[in-house]
């Protein structure tokens, strides 16, 4: 039997309308056309309390908490659209690694591959917060693959049909997606 690669799908964001969660669902479905299984996940749909070391003392884990680490380890990659916040990850994405990967040497990023993107309305698509996001997943042992892809001016960017107008960029969302599939094949296959 052929291995198929698991990938997790999910956007730094909580927003309803993200761009970031659109960007991620393009790069999915084309992961998907490639052959690979994908979960998309919203992580407004599995709220956590800022991390904090007393809480996890006094009850361990949040439940959420707990859901996202589990969907981390049954998944060989990870498409992450992290959206840029001041120049850096935005709260939610952190404060999700950071609970995921309690209690110290649980790590559920070790050995895992992943792709990054980025959508903003701003004029660098938020490629600086990409940086930050890319160092903290290789620090947890993410094989984060070269390339990814930061589309700017966001707010414009979209169709109604949640593509991008451009299919220039439309291309290279997807390309993030089967190029993600692809390595996982030659890696986990």
């Amino acid at each position: 039997m052929a291995y198929i690669p698991k990938i997790l799908a999910f956007a730094g964001s909580t927003r309803k309308e993200s761009f970031n969660k659109k960007l991620v669902k393009i790069a999915a479905d084309a992961a998907r056309a490639a052959g690979a299984q994908v979960t998309y996940l919203d992580l407004r749909d599995i709220p956590m309390p800022l991390y904090d070391g007393d809480l996890e003392a006094e009850q361990g884990l949040p439940e959420n908490a707990k859901k996202f680490k589990a969907m981390l380890l049954a998944h060989d990659g990870l498409l992450i659209s992290a959206p840029e916040y001041n120049s850096s990850i935005s709260g939610v994405l952190k404060n999700s690694i950071d609970w995921a990967s309690r209690p110290p040497g649980e790590n559920p990023f070790t050995g895992k591959a992943g792709t990054l993107m980025s959508a903003s309305p701003g004029a660098f698509g938020g490629l600086r917060g990409l940086i930050v996001v890319r160092a903290i997943l290789s620090h947890m042992g993410v094989i984060v693959l070269p390339t990814q892809v930061a589309v700017p001016k966001a707010h414009e960017a979209f169709g109604p049909d949640g593509k991008l107008k451009d299919p220039k960029q439309q291309a290279s969302i997807e390309a993030l997606g089967r190029d993600l599939a692809g390595v996982l094949v030659k890696l986990k296959g």
